[in-house]
């Protein structure tokens, strides 16, 4: 997406790619269209649709998991855009949805006053409580995020660092011991730390859980969620799965710009966010031993980093957020909520 100070392009259908793409999918190339660039895709926003194309071949069918991800919520009371098509061209996966009202949750953030702020925190607690309540087949995964548990059991690579899969902690720890100069005493004490807390998972009941939001996949207006986006990482797991990625953005809005490029919110704006969703979904916060969970969910992360992660300094980085977590220290303890 896009920081709300940087102008669209905004022009009429003349982009070959997306040109193919409305063609493919049977979609008049009419109206003007605001070209978007974002981690993973380049996305055009028209009058009546939105236009995405996959630009990382990691991903392997995120589009056609997003497709089956959203018919799931037809007829449920959760916001989202319609799927309209998806497929495969010489250009890659592409996916088509419908346009919502409004503008992404990041770019109405810094304009809005206080109590505008706390009504589109409300509404994004209702949202939440009913994706949760999504009926969801057992063992959803994305496809690509299948791929890199495998790719990890493989000793391959694995660039997938999230949404967290407590069962593959462990690989893990093993993938992040085949990396040249690790630290063997620091990852024993992880698997140790681990298998400590393994047994708070073992009753968890998987809901549908999106798995990636922060301010750039929700969508509002006038105060209102107009619609969760990117549902690329939904997934059957435990509703406090949500948490993970919610409360670090809050804690750390800096790291979680719209694209490589811009700027995250001042995370300074958003200390009272957690109290804001516990507040309309108190549920999602009166799980059991939460912060030890939580943990457990910032561990996988981290060590995903730790192993995976192409840049020396960004493992190095990972390896001292492992440090911390044993010590009983992350994000977390700037939040109250």
């Amino acid at each position: 997406m896009r920081d709300h100070s940087t102008p669209f392009v905004d022009e009429p259908a003349l982009d070959p790619a997306l040109l193919r793409t409305l063609a493919a999918a049977g979609l008049p190339a009419t109206g003007r269209f605001h070209l978007k660039a974002g981690w993973v895709s380049r996305a055009w926003v028209g009058d009546d649709c939105v236009v995405r194309l996959n630009t990382d071949e990691r991903f392997r069918d995120a589009y056609r998991h997003e497709a089956a991800v959203v018919r799931l919520l037809a007829g449920s009371e959760v916001p989202h855009a319609r799927h309209l098509a998806h497929g495969d061209g010489p250009d890659g996966p592409w996916y088509i949805s419908e346009r919502l009202p409004g503008r992404t949750l990041y770019d109405a953030w810094p304009a809005a006053d206080p109590h505008t702020r706390h009504a589109m925190i409300e509404s994004l607690g209702s949202a939440l409580r009913a994706l949760h309540r999504v009926p969801v087949p057992a063992g959803l995964l994305p496809p690509w995020l299948a791929d890199a548990l495998a790719d990890a059991l493989a000793g391959k690579p694995w660039p997938a660092f999230h949404p967290p899969v407590v069962s593959a902690v462990p690989q893990l720890v093993e993938a992040a011991r085949r990396r040249p100069g690790h630290d063997p005493r620091l990852l024993a004490d992880v698997a140790e730390w681990f298998q400590e807390r393994l047994a708070l998972f073992a009753a968890d009941e998987p809901v549908l859980v999106h798995g990636d939001l922060h301010g750039s996949n929700v969508m509002v207006d006038q105060g209102r969620v107009t619609g969760l986006i990117d549902f690329a990482e939904a997934s059957a797991q435990s509703a406090d799965v949500e948490l993970d990625t919610i409360l670090r953005w809050c804690a750390k809005a800096r790291e979680y710009p719209p694209t490589p490029h811009e700027q995250g919110l001042d995370d300074a704006t958003l200390t009272e966010v957690p109290g804001w969703l516990r507040g309309e979904y108190p549920e999602l916060f009166e799980r059991e031993n939460l912060r030890e969970r939580l943990d457990v969910y910032d561990m996988h992360e981290a060590l995903a980093l730790s192993a995976h992660h192409p840049r020396p300094d960004i493992r190095d980085a990972a390896r001292g957020r492992i440090a911390r977590l044993l010590a009983g220290h992350n994000h977390l303890d700037r939040l109250v909520w």
